[in-house]
């Protein structure tokens, strides 16, 4: 076990790092983990073959929301929850924050100390650049909780907040920034439907010191209405954030500068190939910035059914990775590619660290027609070749039998 002086020291150097994302970490050696339901799985990464080899499962209180490594310690911090669809009032009652350590070799996952009760279901958590903090985002109420990390990396505390924070609605996601003074809650709001009315979206930037954080800005242009921003990822150089707009199937950046967002996107581009043609609901997912800065990836998902002959297809829609190459100067994002997963509604994907290799997790099966009869769409893990150019060659998809839960995160995460 590691101890506080050690920790400590661990500290002090991530404090005066600059800040990486998790899946961006410096070390080119890394597993991936998905999840079905609470089982997590390590699966060894050939980044030369783009391939995936299943190793082990350990099984976490609920079903895992997501899960985020700390930035210089050996451990891996799991939100999960019984809980579901805001939309569809699946409440749950058991929510948890877990710390599990992560074996520096091969990856293997072991819990690490006592799981911390949270209020509701996380839909989100990450670290804050030091590795003292773990953040996590909830949907429904719609707000944020910071606890502390102990100096062994156990789940300390929940850090009181003294200010009342403005929680927006349906947050997806909370990031501190790469100066750590800062934290943005990216709240999506909601579509009208079934006689209710749109719910507005808004960034919500908060300051963060010492684990308290304060009302800052909240950015939310027309009031927010037109405007549901899902996640967002930071470019590793230059002051600009990448949004993915899960309501508009668009992609903004904006420059961040002293702690807070500029209230004006400085580019809007349009995540699918044929936004004029929409043919199921699409809905943009999760965004990565290239661990180079050099391109930006947005998944674009697809996923109503309707009825064909007594049972639930899928109607077609698209269901790809959008590519963009980044101008270095302006940060100007340029699409160059949508690239198909092979499978249905990809929540969440990764790179390697090195940047080679990408890995998109397709989160359930589906029926399609085909021809004149049906058949199946299975869940899957579908694997990528990374480009000097940054476009994506597919290699191969790895079915996953998700039973009656769905693959619901997965991620890169770097060892040593």
């Amino acid at each position: 076990m590691i101890d506080r002086r050690s920790f400590a020291a661990l500290l002090a150097s991530a404090v005066a790092a600059p800040r990486t994302a998790w899946s961006q970490m410096t070390s080119s050696k890394a597993v991936f983990y998905a999840s079905v339901g609470p089982a997590l799985t390590r699966y060894q990464i050939d980044v030369e073959q783009a391939a995936l080899t299943r190793q082990d499962t350990v099984m976490l209180p609920a079903n895992v929301q997501y899960a985020w490594r700390h930035p210089t310690a050996s451990f891996l911090y799991v939100a999960t929850s019984n809980g579901g669809s805001a939309s569809l009032g699946i409440k749950g009652d058991k929510h948890f924050l877990s710390a599990l350590r992560i074996d520096s070799g091969n990856g293997a996952l072991q819990m690490h100390g006592p799981s911390a009760a949270l209020p509701s279901r996380p839909i989100h958590t990450s670290l804050d650049s030091s590795g003292a903090y773990a953040l996590a985002a909830y949907n429904n109420p719609s707000g944020a909780t910071v606890h502390r990390i102990n100096a062994d990396g156990t789940i300390g505390e929940e850090v009181k907040q003294a200010a009342v924070l403005d929680g927006g609605i349906f947050a997806h996601q909370i990031r501190t920034t790469p100066a750590n003074d800062a934290a943005i809650l990216v709240t999506r709001g909601n579509d009208a439907t079934g006689g209710r009315p749109e719910d507005p979206g808004a960034l919500k930037v908060f300051s963060f010191k010492d684990g308290q954080l304060a009302n800052q800005a909240s950015i939310a242009p027309n009031g927010g209405y037109g405007f549901g921003p899902r996640h967002l990822d930071f470019h590793p150089t230059l002051p600009f954030v990448y949004v993915s707009r899960e309501r508009e199937n668009r992609l903004n950046v904006y420059r961040l500068a002293g702690g807070t967002l500029d209230p004006q996107a400085i580019f809007e581009k349009d995540t699918l190939a044929e936004p004029g043609n929409i043919r199921s609901r699409q809905a943009a997912s999760t965004v990565h910035v290239h661990p180079n800065g050099r391109y930006v990836y947005v998944g674009n998902r697809a996923f109503d059914t309707v009825d064909f002959e007594g049972k639930k297809i899928f109607p077609g829609g698209e269901n790809n990775i959008a590519v963009f190459a980044i101008d270095q100067a302006t940060g100007e994002p340029a699409l160059i590619q949508n690239e198909d997963v092979r499978g249905i509604y990809p929540r969440t994907f990764a790179p390697d660290p090195s940047g080679r290799m990408l890995v998109v997790a397709n989160i359930q099966p589906m029926l399609v027609r085909e021809g004149a009869g049906l058949k199946t769409v299975p869940a899957n893990l579908a694997t990528y070749h990374v480009g000097p150019d940054g476009r994506l060659g597919f290699v191969r998809s790895y079915e996953v039998d998700t039973g009656d839960s769905s693959q619901f995160w997965s991620g890169m995460v770097a060892l040593g």
